[in-house]
């Protein structure tokens, strides 16, 4: 009886090391989203004025005035809020991201690891190319066609007036959906590649689920951008291109695999082969 508390102790003993641990992790990713956060409060209005810059454009090219507008009391408070939640949450995730490998790594043989830090690097830096394509690329297209449906009123016809007047709520909302949409898309190319590393999925399978890719894909154009062709077909195309990259990358891997799996059989035989000799 007295052996077997003592298991119990001794296997209760790490768990609270690791819950321990998790905690201090935990911790320190909320204090640096904090700070990150309360550091973006304080340079929100200039955030702002740089995710407002394609619209800004767009109207001065149009010979309108660069203005936005805020129809609630409280909403440009509020505006400024979400700008550093999102701002601090941006700032912050290289350091949350290297607080969660800290406490998962130590868990990990030495080649897991070289395995999955290539993964860790490429994803930030995908997704911030995934943003950029959004913001510097695909937002102008859009807001252009947006506003396209704007008409101008004159003595000489009988048109209505129809002139944009955003709200810097819908439009921070557009802006960062356009972005966040496009950064997660960007992350394909890891996430299939890290399965096909781990043997959940093959190149073969991903050649052959091409119609379905095609349909997901399309699914998705249309639920994440907003309703017009030109975003959606921009979203499908960079998707679908990524997802045939994705493709080459798991074939890839798997070449590689095979490789390192004849290597280890080489070298098995020749250590066979020299023992005995030995004998």
């Amino acid at each position: 009886m007295k052996e077997e508390k003592d298991d119990v102790d001794e296997s209760a003993a790490p768990l609270i090391e690791h819950l321990t641990e998790l905690r201090s992790r935990l911790i320190r990713s909320v204090v640096a989203f904090a700070l990150c956060m309360i550091a973006a409060f304080t340079v929100a209005t200039h955030i702002f004025n740089f995710l407002a810059n394609p619209i800004v454009e767009i109207l001065k090219e149009n010979g309108q005035s660069p203005d936005l507008i805020f129809t609630g009391l409280q909403q440009g408070f509020m505006v400024n809020i979400r700008i550093s939640l999102f701002g601090g949450f941006m700032v912050s995730f290289p350091y949350i991201s290297f607080q969660l490998w800290k406490f998962v790594a130590p868990g990990l043989y030495k080649n897991e690891k070289r395995a999955f830090l290539p993964f860790l690097l490429a994803s930030p830096l995908l997704f911030l190319l995934g943003a950029s394509f959004a913001f510097y690329i695909v937002m102008p297209l859009a807001f252009d066609f947006f506003l396209g449906f704007q008409q101008e009123n004159t003595d000489v016809s009988d048109l209505v007036g129809i002139t944009y007047l955003g709200t810097i709520n819908e439009y921070l909302g557009l802006t960062m959906k356009f972005i966040i949409a496009f950064g997660l898309c960007f992350q394909l190319p890891v996430l299939l590649t890290l399965m096909g590393k781990v043997g959940l999925i093959s190149s073969e399978v991903l050649a052959k689920s091409r119609k379905y890719a095609v349909v997901g894909i399309l699914v998705l154009a249309a639920i994440v951008t907003p309703p017009d062709v030109i975003t959606q077909i921009i979203l499908f195309t960079v998707v679908y291109a990524l997802y045939e990259v994705s493709v080459l990358l798991v074939k890839w891997v798997e070449k590689k695999k095979e490789k390192d799996f004849l290597n280890e059989d080489l070298n098995e035989e020749d250590s066979e082969s020299s023992g005995a000799k030995d004998q």
